[in-house]
């Protein structure tokens, strides 16, 4: 049976940076295992630098941040280790009212949001203003990756720092030269980044990121009369013999994200403790506790593999079908596809804005784009260049994984609640998001043979015990849903598999209590049939709508208008995010913001008996 092991906060002392950085890795590693996720690979490359910053060279006035934000798991156990941040709350990683999966400026220690790449030095640019204007000392240090680099803004943001003579900014590349998913050399070459840089007017150093005396020497060496950038060259998964790199054979990197298995983490916390015992000299005192208890999964959708095998199947009937992917090969499910159709799979990195004008191009050409990213990021970053291609009147399909509220363990940079209202008014663009995998191989199939325009296809990726089963006449109708369940009471009208699961479940329950839901599947987004809409709310006095969006400019709205102009008279409610999303597990997340089964129920009754 596997214990996790932790070094408990008398054991850290600042005399030694080695050692307290040997020793935070164990913390990060056991906090990272009890929560479930997080990302190892580039906590533990950055980890000698976060450590050094702050036991060596940070003072009062100073500001740290990483513009990366997925290494935060490491700057947790650092700030904790000095005290800054209660220790006890590294047991609460990605936890309701614990630490967040990404920064946010509601934990101490944390001044800025982060996690969405690219932002990091402009953010440090507007601090180091407001230094300068407000007679403030203090200097801005930022940690970047590598990878990051692929986001424009990062080069945006260069240009201006020397013309505005903003000198209290120190910029850290974490360089480990692996990005999310593979090498960084063989999806954006960055060629010779200390001359690229320096062309911008910085004041450019490398050294080896692990090692503290050429740390020291470096940021002593820095002048202090112009902006600074400091090469870091690390390890991905620095500290654990097989985290470190690709392994031999092995194409992608298996430690960016996710948590161990208990063999991985024993035998990577026994690498750990070892060095760290080294380090000390002698026997390091641990404190243990069990590995939280899974509970077991029931039988599960998962909508992201369907969609693999769906779009496999699609580009072996048309040849035109091009894959674009934006360094999330393996999340996106894109893995089958690349390996089948190598000639017709483009990996464009992190530059979602150069990706999808890529498409944008094909498009042009004759081609059928598929476009992948995170939902988060496909939506917003490119939102303009996704505008450019409609109105060339071309088609191109967008895939959005990791859409919704959930997983909420990454937190409100990672959680996709607002893609419906920043894509739902392009023109020829419709948005649908399936609500199990057999619905997912009909989008896919609409989406290349029945879509006469450009298609947003929004993905949930965690499993989900789905309860319902759609119609066995089920065809997939633009503006047309199916009932789930029957009643007269009231319409809850929802899509995807993780509102319509907690539909279904509050129907029952409030059937239990005489009130009879008609529980709704509608996959469109930002279409619905009229005659259907009100066929489907004949004879039912309330209307409820439930997105896993925000509620202003989600599904509900659309259909809460659409009933107004056909005069179909309702009592309405719409239920869905209100609210910045919380962080935390998925369980927690939906009762936190009152979209569980319970709350559901709650909700519904105290309108109707209210009305």
């Amino acid at each position: 049976m596997t214990t996790l092991r932790w070094v408990p906060l008398s054991a850290f002392s600042r005399s030694n940076p080695a050692l307290f950085a040997a020793l935070c890795r164990i913390n990060t590693l056991t906090a990272i295992k009890r929560a479930g996720s997080g990302h190892i690979g580039t906590s533990f490359s950055s980890m000698d630098i976060v450590a050094w910053l702050h036991l060596r060279v940070l003072r009062p006035d100073d500001v740290y941040f990483s513009s990366k934000g997925h290494d935060v798991p490491a700057l947790y156990s650092i700030l904790a280790a000095l005290g800054r941040l209660p220790f006890e709350k590294l047991h609460e990683l990605r936890r309701l009212g614990g630490l967040p999966g990404h920064p946010d400026v509601g934990t101490p220690g944390i001044p800025t949001n982060t996690g969405s790449l690219g932002m990091g030095i402009s953010k440090a640019k507007g601090m180091a203003i407001a230094n300068r204007l407000q007679r403030r000392a203090g200097h801005v240090y930022v940690l970047t990756g590598d990878g990051e680099l692929q986001e424009g803004q990062f080069w945006e943001s260069l240009h201006s720092a020397v013309n505005q003579k903003i000198a209290g900014i120190t910029v850290i590349v974490d360089h480990n030269k692996i990005q999310s998913d593979t090498w960084v050399q063989d999806v954006a070459h960055l060629g010779d980044l200390d001359r690229k840089l320096e062309s911008f007017g910085w004041h450019v150093a490398r050294c080896n990121g692990h090692d503290f005396d050429a740390l020291a020497h470096t940021f002593a060496s820095l002048p202090a009369d112009r902006p600074r950038i400091v090469i870091a060259d690390t390890i991905k998964g620095r500290g654990v013999s097989f985290m470190e790199q690709i392994a031999p054979g092995e194409k992608l990197y298996r430690f960016h994200s996710g948590a161990p298995d208990d063999e991985t983490y024993a035998r990577a916390a026994d690498e750990l403790v070892a060095n760290a015992e080294r380090l000390l000299g002698g026997k390091l005192a641990l404190e243990t506790g069990p590995v939280p208890e899974k509970k077991r999964a029931p039988a599960v959708e998962r909508l992201v593999p369907a969609y693999s095998k769906a779009l496999l199947r699609a580009a072996e009937v048309e040849p035109k079908l091009v894959v674009l992917d934006a360094d999330l090969v393996l999340d996106c499910g894109l893995i089958p596809f690349a390996e089948k159709f190598p000639d017709r799979f483009i990996e464009c990195g992190i530059a979602e804005q150069d990706m999808v004008s890529q498409a944008g191009g094909l498009a042009l050409r004759g081609m059928l784009p598929f476009v992948h990213s995170f939902a988060c990021f496909l939506s917003s970053r490119p939102n303009e260049q996704i505008y450019n291609n409609a109105t060339e009147r071309t088609k191109i399909v967008y895939v959005g994984s990791l859409a919704g509220l959930l997983p909420g363990g990454p937190g409100h940079s990672h959680q996709c609640v607002r893609d419906i209202s920043s894509l739902a008014a392009v023109p020829g663009l419709t948005l649908l998001e399936p609500s199990c995998e057999r619905e997912v191989d009909l989008a896919v199939d609409w989406a290349v043979q029945g879509a006469s325009g450009s298609v947003y296809l929004r993905l949930v990726s965690i499993p989900v015990p789905v309860p319902y089963r759609l119609p066995d006449d089920y065809r997939l109708t633009e503006g047309r849903g199916a009932a789930l369940t029957e009643g007269s009471d009231a319409a809850l009208v929802s899509y995807g598999p993780v509102m319509l699961t907690q539909a279904w479940h509050a129907a029952q329950e409030l059937a239990s209590k005489g009130l009879r839901v008609r529980v709704v599947n509608l996959p469109w987004l930002n279409r619905v049939d009229p005659a259907w809409l009100a066929g489907t709310l004949a004879g039912v006095p309330w209307l409820f709508t439930l997105d896993n969006h925000y509620v202003a400019g989600g599904q509900g709205e659309m259909l809460l208008a659409a009933a107004a102009e056909l005069g179909l008279a309702k009592r309405a409610l719409r239920l869905g995010v209100d609210r910045i999303p919380e962080s935390g597990g998925n369980d927690e997340i939906l009762g936190a913001h009152e979209l569980d089964a319970g709350s559901l129920v709650r909700r519904i009754l105290s309108a109707t008996r209210s009305a």
